[in-house]
């Protein structure tokens, strides 16, 4: 349960930084730690944008408070979970690299690069929420006891793992080049040409459901059911993730759209 809450908190984490993006919101607390230089919450007069950028902020100190449930919960248990431990101690560092790229992206000014590199940073937290849940899911089960994967598969799965982070990382530079800057004043964006940018995320979403459909046709053969569930239901998400990714691209990016495309990641 405890690693559970950890992943629907990273989930959160990255919707509503996102939110805080297509709003406007990047600079509705202008100082880091504090919302003002006087105050540690957002005044009345900061509006709506105060309220949103200063919610994602408190955000922060529910995922620490869930996070040290995991690791409290990880030594409690009568039979050792050390992998569980390790993945929420990393966890909680994440949490604290997060906060402290998030804080150095408002005294930047909402950097593009920054905000690139805060926004790989809840990735990051999310995929390590997620394998700790799934650490802690197949503690003990037979699941976790599965055979290898043969050889063929795991290249595949290696290759898929790699495309992913690229996928994520030219993502970014999309973001970064395209016009929610993330608040409603000038903000610099990345030089890049938005449409080759685009063209090659695109690309490479186009190479991750094809690696995924060759996986998918290897388990076939040689893998287990658990591994071929996974297997369908990721293809699943990256053709959904697609549909929405292309839909925002060809309707001038709206602000819901966008939420959505992140929600699915």
């Amino acid at each position: 349960m405890a690693s559970l809450a950890s992943v629907v908190a990273s989930i959160a984490i990255v919707v509503t930084g996102g939110i805080v993006r297509v709003t406007g919101s990047g600079l509705g607390c202008p100082e880091w730690p504090m919302c003002t230089g006087a105050t540690l919450a957002p005044t009345p007069e900061m509006g709506l944008h105060g309220a949103i950028e200063f919610s994602n902020r408190l955000l922060t100190g529910v995922l620490c408070v869930i996070v040290g449930w995991v690791i409290i919960t990880a030594r409690l248990q009568k039979t050792p979970m050390p992998s569980v431990l390790r993945g929420s101690w990393a966890q909680f560092w994440v949490v604290i690299l997060n906060a402290v790229v998030g804080g150095v992206s408002v005294w930047m000014r909402l950097s593009p690069y920054i905000v690139a590199v805060h926004f790989l940073a809840a990735i990051l937290l999310l995929t390590t929420a997620v394998v700790t849940w799934g650490q802690a899911r197949s503690h003990g089960s037979a699941e976790g006891e599965t055979a290898p994967l043969p050889p063929r598969c795991r290249t595949a799965s290696i290759t898929l793992l790699i495309a992913n982070a690229l996928l994520v990382v030219v993502g970014t530079l999309a973001t970064g080049s395209g016009p929610h800057a993330g608040d409603s004043s000038a903000v610099h964006r990345m030089a890049l040409n938005w449409t080759l940018i685009t063209g090659a995320h695109g690309a490479l979403a186009v190479a991750v459901v094809g690696i995924t459909g060759f996986l998918r046709s290897s388990l076939g053969k040689e893998g287990s059911r658990h591994a071929r569930r996974k297997t369908v239901f990721f293809l699943a998400v990256v053709l959904a993730q697609g549909a929405v990714g292309l839909v925002q691209s060809l309707t001038s990016l709206p602000a819901l759209a966008v939420g959505l495309h992140l929600f699915e990641m």
